[in-house]
């Protein structure tokens, strides 16, 4: 029985350090805002804060490694069936989002939409946020959710009159197409992106939004993302079955005493 825990209590140690290593970075981020100091702050911004990523993430994962491990290494039988049900529920929200994103499409994209564009508005209220829409626009080579129009949004770039601000009529630096020859980045070179004719603007920024340059790279990717998802899914009831099978050897021999 002892040889049969050690993979859990190897894979247990493993998420519980890494569990750690997010947390530790995630409320390293937020004592660099000063959100660990002002709690009530965490609800202030209006936009997704990227640390709840390595918070809730870290969280998780410390939780079942924890479980895992010590209830391995304990033979803890309550502990070992707490990871089993918590990875079951991991694995049926995964699978439910997974069915109802297929079923409900139009509805997920609509959803989409709307938390990118409410992230516009506070593009410049937090940083991390700042540089995650960054990588988004320029990974995906985009420009807001369904096009450069949608930085109206946000208070800087809109193009009403009474925007005194220099970025107005314009788009962040992350929608400009790259110039291979620049070694600097030009964070200027959005600046009156959109007072220019469309045709011009194709020139200079990208103009598909990012939901319908999403959906092009899932679906030129599917692959690939189907057989992650599937892996994950894989080691997820792997290791229900591995818990389950350890906890029927520690029951069968208790039964013995």
């Amino acid at each position: 029985m002892a040889n049969c825990s050690m993979p859990r209590v190897q894979s247990g140690s493993v998420q519980k350090f890494l569990g750690i290593a997010f947390l530790g970075i995630g409320l390293w981020a937020w004592n660099e805002k000063g959100v660990l100091s002002n709690i009530s702050s965490i609800t202030d911004l209006g936009g997704f804060d990227p640390v709840w990523l390595f918070v809730v993430v870290g969280g998780v994962m410390f939780i079942l490694g924890f479980a895992g491990c010590i209830g391995a290494l304990r033979e803890n039988t309550f502990l070992l069936k707490f990871f089993s049900v918590f990875l079951g529920i991991i694995f049926f929200l995964e699978l439910t989002a997974g069915v109802l994103a297929f079923v409900f499409k139009d509805w997920i994209k609509d959803q989409l939409y709307f938390f990118i564009n409410n992230n516009i508005r506070a593009y410049r209220d937090d940083i991390d946020l700042q540089n995650l829409i960054d990588f988004t626009q320029e990974y995906w080579q985009c420009c807001g959710a369904f096009g450069a129009d949608d930085w109206n949004l946000n208070i800087y770039f809109n193009c009403t009159d009474s925007n005194a601000s220099r970025e107005r009529c314009g788009v962040p630096f992350s929608c400009c197409t790259k110039d291979p020859a620049e070694d600097v980045i030009n964070t200027q070179c959005g600046y009156d992106a959109r007072q220019k004719p469309e045709v011009d603007q194709q020139i200079v920024i990208y103009t598909k939004g990012c939901v319908p340059q999403f959906e092009k790279w899932l679906q030129d990717n599917l692959t690939i993302v189907a057989g992650i998802f599937i892996g994950i899914a894989l080691l997820q009831i792997f290791g229900i079955c591995l818990a389950q099978n350890l906890v029927s050897d520690i029951e069968a021999v208790r039964a013995t005493w």
